[in-house]
């Protein structure tokens, strides 16, 4: 325990470390370290396994991570605070602020053409972005369709190229559905960071550091480890089946997702996708979103935020996965509508999301409840020991 850290509690949280302590001497995971909240306090905060598996390097709580998609709830606050400025409206057309975004074609039905589109029903909205709910793609997670094959063509991810040339790419490309009317994770999020630059006339980079990070005093969160601090830059692992999450074996990962990922300044700055960050500074911004003290938002914005946006009975899926029962979306996470199977009972009502290497946050407001989470193996969004881990969290302060 990392003696600077101020512990307030009275559970019992040895059978979460146990659990983790178990993904790690399984070979799933090389380390991981968590905090837990009551309120606005930690009641829990720990670290097993190893920063560096193959050195054998003990993880500790200044390692920094690949935020990957947890970068989101920062692009996604950055989007509130211009909302609360007067800046923009969450119910704007897009193209208001990026006109090349006006105008959408969608793909039809069964499309096996990229060109077999029809107009668009309405605009994007600043809320559709948020929620994913724009008709944008990701190009990742949907190999041999149509819109795969276009966005991997265009390069629409390109981490050397700058966020204008991605709206460049996307204003010549269909919607997968019409706005509004279904749930993709997408680039959308990269769009807004795109959104915030033209609204509030600064670089995405310097507008988070100055409106979120210097506030909160996130001191090593990002767009690159600098080389005094890539010492504490975690080693990065994929499993040994990507079907099977729960097989022993790691493979350390290098030059991922691109060579010099997160070493060096790169054009893109990815909102959906392009922090670094540590646990401490995840925790600030968590904190800076819950009640009892100096928030970053507005307490009905932040609601707003929690609230699902999705049309009722509708919930979040993805290609390779399928449909998520019972988890919809609100503005920059995915909301527990009704807990499934690998839920903790008590988890209705939470608001959350992660990276695709591990890295986790969750809120619970009803229960006074949140945490962070961290590890970096590749594909270990919603992994088993995630929901494990809560589980676990959620008994120890039950009891």
């Amino acid at each position: 325990m990392n003696e600077h850290v101020a512990i307030k509690s009275n559970y019992d949280f040895s059978a979460v470390r146990a659990a983790m302590q178990r993904y790690v001497d399984g070979d799933i995971l090389a380390g991981v370290s968590w905090a837990l909240l009551e309120g606005r306090d930690i009641v829990d905060m720990q670290a097993v396994g190893f920063s560096d598996r193959e050195a054998r390097t003990p993880l500790r709580f200044d390692n920094i991570f690949r935020a990957f998609s947890n970068t989101k709830l920062v692009a996604s606050c950055a989007v509130m605070l211009l909302v609360e400025d007067g800046k923009l409206r969450l119910d704007d057309p897009v193209e208001t602020y990026i006109p090349q975004l006006g105008n959408r074609r969608v793909l039809k039905a069964g499309a096996t053409d990229i060109g077999d589109t029809e107009p668009a029903r309405r605009s994007i909205t600043v809320r559709d972005l948020l929620s994913h709910q724009a008709g944008l793609s990701y190009g990742i997670f949907d190999p041999g369709t149509v819109i795969f094959k276009a966005y991997n063509e265009r390069k629409v991810l390109n981490p050397m190229t700058p966020l204008t040339d991605m709206i460049d790419q996307l204003e010549h490309l269909p919607l997968i559905f019409h706005p509004g009317e279904n749930w993709e994770y997408s680039v959308a999020t990269d769009v807004l960071g795109r959104l915030v630059e033209v609204v509030s006339g600064q670089t995405f980079d310097a507008f988070i550091k100055a409106r979120i990070f210097d506030p909160l005093d996130m001191a090593d969160t990002g767009f690159f480890a600098p080389p005094e601090k890539q010492d504490r830059l975690v080693a990065y692992y994929k499993g040994a089946d990507l079907l099977d999450p729960t097989k022993p074996g790691l493979t350390r990962l290098e030059n991922s997702p691109y060579p010099g990922a997160y070493l060096q300044p790169f054009p893109r700055l990815s909102g959906g996708g392009g922090l670094v960050t540590t646990i401490f500074d995840m925790i600030a911004l968590v904190r800076a979103l819950l009640p009892g003290g100096q928030q970053l938002l507005k307490p009905e914005t932040i609601g707003e935020m929690m609230r699902n946006q999705l049309p009722g009975g509708q919930w979040i899926r993805f290609a390779m996965l399928g449909t998520m029962p019972g988890k919809a979306y609100g503005l920059g996470g995915a909301t527990t509508v009704e807990p499934g199977p690998l839920d903790p009972p008590a988890s209705a009502g939470e608001f959350q999301w992660g990276g695709v290497a591990g890295t986790h946050w969750f809120i619970n407001p009803r229960n006074n409840l949140a945490g962070v989470v961290m590890a970096q193996r590749y594909m270990a969004f919603w992994n088993p020991f995630f929901f494990d881990f809560k589980r676990q969290a959620y008994a120890a302060m039950k009891r």
